[in-house]
């Protein structure tokens, strides 16, 4: 799954009501032909939609949808390179938008035929697109979010600012940290105020090193159980995704979220279309009925990722949702977010290196 995504249909109804769920969509047709049962082949992270929008779509198009779901943007794209399979939608991150950009994978969009992207989506999510997709020529934002500190209000009795909080001692065995490549060496790199995209390699050691001295403390390194043992009081910090920190909010009051003052990542998840997509004019359509404001506060409400649809936010009936910092933060307010950036072949072989290195001491 993307980033622990909170509600959770069974395999059955999902399959039921995602029309070609987990079909291989035929590689190559791109003869122009109009078929009488027109079709959208749609690959997206697991759980990363309402399934009663693609049945909405279906019904308002009479175009089906076909539909496949990845795990990791590493696993999505490889098959979108081979070509084997040929997507007319695909939903990455940012710094692989940027890669699939720069080999050449994708074509620009026709904003023409995107007209709720351009209406809804709010500017500063285009602004925010700008470090992995100049001039916003071959993405449209889906979600977004930050990633920060959830603690415990009442196993944490000084106010959170900064990450440093993970290297003290008297939270030993009490700090859950993310077991990711580019989340877990983006926490040292910005608390000593480097870049989250550097490849500076006394900066990278310097990171390397404050993991490693931190080790000690760290109860575990997870990813989806972070929510589950915040929520259960089994720890008294954990780096957290925004979407997951609403979730766990609701179900324990006790927890509070923050960017720490030093910044942090912004990540942004954006549709793109292939370069061999075999309709091109079907995807545009899916795309912009993804961002009319009822579909993307559908698609809101059942994931509790943030949505970049500004008119979709007008829509949300809870007042706190609607105005919540953690939803929806200023972002002219936290100094130093970054997207990730693609950071090449080599740059992506001396991180997943240093990763190693971390848990190897």
């Amino acid at each position: 799954m993307k980033k622990s995504l909170v509600l959770l249909l069974c395999g059955a109804l999902t399959a039921g009501m995602l029309s070609g769920c987990g079909s291989d969509p035929a590689a190559g047709n791109n003869s122009g032909d109009k078929a009488k049962d027109e079709k959208v082949y749609v690959y997206n992270w697991g759980e990363y939609i309402e399934p009663e929008t693609l049945k909405m779509f279906e019904e308002e198009t009479g175009i089906t949808v076909v539909y496949d779901e990845f795990e990791t943007n590493e696993i999505m794209y490889p098959k979108v390179e081979a070509g084997a399979s040929a997507y007319d939608v695909v939903c990455p991150s940012d710094y692989m938008i940027e890669k699939m950009i720069q080999n050449d994978l994708l074509q620009e969009l026709d904003w023409d035929k995107i007209p709720n992207a351009k209406k809804n989506i709010g500017a500063q999510y285009f602004e925010q697109s700008e470090g992995f997709d100049p001039g916003n020529k071959y993405s449209v934002p889906y979600c977004w979010g930050t990633v920060g500190i959830l603690y415990n209000k009442t196993m944490v009795d000084e106010p959170v600012t900064s990450w440093s909080i993970l290297w003290d001692e008297k939270y030993a065995d009490n700090i859950l940290m993310q077991r990711s490549v580019r989340d877990i060496l983006m926490i040292p790199l910005k608390l000593n105020g480097y870049s989250a995209n550097t490849l500076n390699e006394e900066e990278l050691e310097v990171a390397k090193q404050a993991l490693i001295d931190q080790h000690p403390l760290v109860q575990a390194y997870v990813i989806d159980e972070v929510r589950d043992k915040m929520i259960g009081g089994e720890a008294a910090l954990g780096v957290i995704y925004s979407g997951e920190a609403i979730y766990t909010q609701r179900e324990n009051p006790d927890l509070e979220y923050v960017i720490p003052e030093e910044g942090s990542n912004v990540w942004i998840d954006s549709w793109v279309i292939p370069k061999n997509a075999p309709s091109k004019e079907n995807a545009e359509k899916f795309i912009d009925f993804m961002c009319r404001p009822d579909i993307a506060l559908m698609n809101f409400e059942y994931i509790t990722y943030s949505t970049p649809n500004e008119a979709a936010r007008e829509l949300i009936e809870d007042e706190e949702i609607r105005n919540s910092e953690i939803a929806f933060p200023d972002l002219s307010q936290h100094p130093n977010m970054e997207v990730f950036n693609y950071l090449g072949e080599e740059g992506d072989e001396l991180y997943n290196q240093i990763y190693k290195e971390i848990f190897s001491n």
